[in-house]
């Protein structure tokens, strides 16, 4: 195979490769993959501030009912001490406005907590939602990447026997040449070389003046296209 053959060889497996990339990106399976993955995200980042309030909740009512605790404890306390033995009148009153004291704090402490409660049931009520939502997205997320896989299997296989056959194509032609042809194929976007027909090249057509035209006749079978710059094959080998 001439290095001419091999250029145009190797530009078919590379536009076959951008072919199958292409096909690949537009699956649906990846876009519906990066919907998964931004709601994953959303739900991380909720179910992360819930956690957060659901700890706050708990450790409020955690300091409500041990205030209110303290305050029933103390309550036995100064009834026992009233109830024990003959109290003066006014230890009687001291009684009876530390318990009308206490029973006022439960008082606030029963009313303060009720609310802490209900917040915290409706917390906790969020956090089971965000963790069902966030376990219902990782199945999704997970057969989602199956059938991605099952149905990219036999495209995955050509890509990797074309990558195969492009590296044995590469390493056949000089290093120079594979730099002008890699360079011209990231400018042109794969299309980087073309075969003169006539007097025009194939790709850019661009029909060649007398004198340019006699100059590649007379020159090098890969030349350069004077117009478009892509790699000019000037001999007739190979077309179909």
């Amino acid at each position: 195979m001439t290095a001419a053959t091999t250029l145009f060889k190797l530009q078919e497996v590379d536009l076959e490769l951008l072919k199958h990339a292409s096909t690949l990106s537009a699956m649906p399976q990846r876009k519906r993959l990066q919907t998964i993955e931004l709601a994953a995200r959303k739900v991380a980042t909720e179910l992360k501030g819930i956690v957060g309030q659901r700890k706050d909740a708990e450790t409020e009512i955690a300091d409500a009912e041990e205030a209110l605790e303290h305050y029933r404890e103390k309550t036995a306390e100064v009834q026992a001490a009233a109830d024990a033995g003959e109290h003066t009148h006014r230890e009687i009153r001291d009684f009876e406005q530390q318990l009308t004291s206490l029973a006022k704090r439960i008082e606030k402490s029963e009313y303060t907590l009720r609310p802490l409660r209900e917040r915290l049931e409706k917390l906790e009520l969020a956090e089971r939602n965000a963790r069902a939502t966030a376990e219902r997205l990782e199945a999704e997320r997970s057969a989602t990447e199956s059938a991605l896989s099952e149905g990219t299997a036999s495209l995955r296989a050509e890509i990797v026997r074309l990558s195969r056959e492009r590296d044995e194509l590469a390493g056949s032609l000089s290093p120079e040449l594979l730099e002008r042809y890699e360079a011209a194929r990231k400018r042109f976007k794969g299309l980087a070389v073309e075969r003169l027909r006539g007097n025009v090249p194939s790709v850019c057509r661009v029909k060649l003046q007398p004198s340019s035209f006699h100059d590649l006749a007379q020159g090098e079978e890969i030349t350069e296209c004077p117009y478009c710059h892509r790699i000019l094959v000037t001999s007739e080998e190979g077309q179909e």
